[in-house]
């Protein structure tokens, strides 16, 4: 017998103006949003609408990756920059501080895939940041903002668990090792320990892909 699902309650409120479909969302309380939630939404004309919760209006549109759909939007805890990734391979870093609305510096992507990145930041100037690789199945490191290497983690060749299809960095505080979780397209997930470069363990999970 299947399970009664009750109905979705109904929405506080509606924001309308972005004039494409909407790929990503990102909720912000940091600094840039002084007091009020903002929310991020990037859309497939490659626009990145900044929209007040109080007011529930777009206070601003970010331009920067060429018409292309934007995949992933994430804040840095100091809250005044954003990060935006594109289907024109690039990730951008927006400067938001004090009413700028500047891309100060990006990242080239090499993977076509739908993978959205994930990075580890604790407040601190220097951070991580796991893109998708130039191989289908790799998953590249980068220590950020000098976007210098630090690995690129690659399953066993006889492995073949296809694209990454998600990606979550994580550290544990009993811990100074950072960890890596990647889902994949034949629906398994890998826990990678970014340190020793090697995959811990790798579980089947789904059928299908997991979710982008």
């Amino acid at each position: 017998m299947a399970a009664h699902l009750s109905p979705p309650p109904d929405p506080q409120f509606v924001l309308r103006g972005t004039q494409s479909p909407v790929h990503a969302l990102h909720f912000c309380r940091g600094a840039q949003a002084q007091g009020c939630p903002l929310l991020f939404s990037g859309s497939q004309d490659g626009l990145v609408h900044i929209w007040s919760l109080q007011t529930r209006r777009a206070v601003a549109a970010l331009d920067g990756h060429g018409g292309q759909c934007v995949t992933w939007l994430q804040t840095l805890p100091q809250g005044h920059q954003l990060l935006s990734q594109g289907r024109d391979l690039k990730l951008c870093l927006w400067d938001l501080a004090e009413g700028r609305n500047t891309v100060v510096d990006s990242v080239r992507l090499e993977s076509v895939g739908f993978c959205k990145s994930a990075i580890l930041a604790g407040g601190q100037p220097r951070w991580t940041l796991a893109v998708p690789g130039k191989a289908s199945d790799e998953v590249q490191i980068l220590e950020m903002p000098s976007k210098t290497s630090v690995c690129t983690l690659k399953p066993e060749a006889d492995a073949k668990p296809g694209m990454p299809m998600c990606l979550g960095l994580w550290q544990a505080d009993s811990s100074p090792r950072p960890l890596l979780l990647a889902g994949y397209e034949d629906g398994s997930v890998a826990l990678w320990d970014i340190s020793e470069r090697k995959m811990c363990s790798h579980v089947s999970c789904h059928e299908e892909p997991g979710p982008r």
